[in-house]
């Protein structure tokens, strides 16, 4: 519940449309989606190796610090929480708030309770009823997560299964009901054809060989930023039974639910609309375009409920998971001390409070286009700015088993990945010619991505001085299981 409820958010409903602009084709749509459920899926059984050889709390930061040294485990979590989580769960939270406001218009980021104020020619703080219910919704999420696991538990099963039966509803409804003739015959009549593609950067575009491998490339931010958080379980492993098994199990089974699901929405996307619908859906919105080809004037609607649900879930699922990184980090004295001690409920509420209010001060910040007059929203950017950023560290990750291997020999291990070494050696080929993609058609949203992690090595070596000047060394960090931890 947890993988499967991580994963589904908004993406699948929206990025379509962008990707189906790269592309230009429906067979090559396909083929991106599937080229992002085969490194979701490898990535999920190499990081299984990981998770049962480390089942404590922290994931990937455990698995970089243990693998390579310290730094690179605070660089992940310092990234993790500055951006990755804080500013997914503030998208998150706003995609829910915009929807609300498809049900109740008084809801938007045009109604100000605080107009915005400048605090530069681009950047200004302000809040709206939108905004308002985005940090409304993260308040309420982190509240209940603090008090205990259960209750985070029954949110995230609650919602999961309403929101997987809502995509499985939309995907039922476009192939049984949608389906019609124009559209099969636009989009399958020529599969393979590019049309109505936008340029990729230097006069290239997907009506070349060379063109479509770069579209297929760029397409996959869109693809691995809707199925990404499939290993946000083993931040909470220490919480898991069985960890070592469990871990492994929850990120495999619910990694390939969701592709499954993924690949099937987008058939049934192309089957009710043609490509062209697809590409110029109204703000991108594909999965609202679908359900309003079968059910003009309430379709809209519909699908506006179902998103609010999903976001809802995926907002609960990345709040749980998100704070017990911080936690892991502040018991090996990497984070803020008060971060590493549990509640009464035995949850890190330190940890969930401080996430909570970063993610809701990066709902506040607009950014101002003064060519086009348009307000945006400054998480959006860093969000784009990660992408990159986060591809590193799992590429990072993956490489981690072969240096364990040849570092820890011994170490058990109770799982071993499947196909090694040609499946964690074809994800590390794969999502690096992606990432060297993206830094030479996208430098000005990667870079930036790049100096965020490095931003990270002066705060990592200041923590070193603070430690080394109040003694912190003279005792060994402390445990961040679950199990023990008080």
């Amino acid at each position: 519940m947890v993988v499967v409820g991580a994963m589904i958010g908004s993406g699948i409903f929206i990025v379509p449309a962008e990707m189906a602009r790269h592309i230009g084709s429906a067979g090559w749509l396909l083929v991106a989606w599937g080229v992002a459920g085969a490194l979701t899926i490898a990535g999920a059984l190499c990081y299984g190796e990981l998770s049962a050889m480390m089942p404590q709390a922290g994931g990937m930061y455990v698995y970089l610090r243990e693998a390579y040294s310290p730094l690179w485990g605070f660089l992940y979590g310092w990234t993790l929480f500055s951006v990755i989580e804080t500013g997914t769960i503030a998208a998150v939270a706003v995609a829910f708030a915009r929807f609300s406001g498809v049900l109740w218009p008084l809801i938007s980021e045009d109604k100000y309770l605080i107009a915005p104020v400048r605090l530069s020619s681009h950047y200004a703080l302000s809040l709206s009823t939108a905004q308002l219910l985005a940090i409304g919704v993260i308040a309420l999420l982190t509240f209940g997560n603090t008090l205990g696991l259960r209750y985070g538990r029954l949110i995230q099963n609650v919602f999961t299964v309403a929101k997987t039966g809502a995509l499985g509803g939309l995907i039922l409804l476009g192939i049984l009901f949608g389906r019609n003739a124009p559209a099969l015959h636009a989009n399958f009549g020529a599969a393979w054809h590019a049309q109505g593609i936008d340029s990729l950067g230097g006069g290239l575009t997907a009506a070349t060989m060379s063109g479509l491998l770069v579209a297929l490339c760029l397409s996959q931010t869109g693809s691995l930023f809707s199925a990404d958080s499939w290993h946000n379980i083993a931040f909470a492993a220490g919480e898991v039974k069985r960890p070592e098994r469990n871990v492994t199990l929850a990120m495999v089974i619910g990694a390939t639910v969701v592709i499954v699901l993924y690949l099937l929405a987008n058939i049934a996307y192309l089957v009710t609309l043609p490509l062209e619908a697809i590409q110029h859906a109204p703000a991108d919105r594909v999965g609202a375009a679908t359900l309003r080809a079968i059910f003009p004037g309430v379709g809209t609607s519909i699908m506006a409920a179902a998103i609010m649900v999903s976001t809802f879930g995926t907002i609960n699922a990345l709040t749980m998971t998100g704070a017990r990184v911080y936690y892991a980090m502040a018991r090996q004295r990497l984070f803020f001390p008060f971060a590493g001690k549990l509640n009464a409920a035995r949850v890190p509420a330190s940890s969930l409070t401080l996430q909570g209010l970063w993610a809701a001060f990066l709902v506040l910040p607009r950014t101002y286009d003064a060519a086009t007059q348009a307000w945006g929203n400054l998480y959006s950017n860093l969000l784009e700015y990660v992408i990159s950023a986060a591809l590193i560290f799992y590429v990072l990750t993956v490489a981690g088993i072969f240096r364990l291997r040849t570092k820890r020999p011994d170490a058990p291990r109770p799982y071993r990945t499947i196909g090694y070494p040609v499946v964690p050696a074809l994800y590390i080929l794969g999502a690096s010619a992606i990432l060297a993609t993206l830094f030479a058609y996208r430098p000005a949203t990667t870079w930036p991505g790049l100096l965020i992690v490095l931003l990270g090595i002066p705060i990592y070596l200041l923590i070193g001085w603070v430690g080394r000047v109040r003694g912190a060394r003279t005792s060994q960090p402390q445990a961040v299981d679950f199990q023990d931890a008080r």
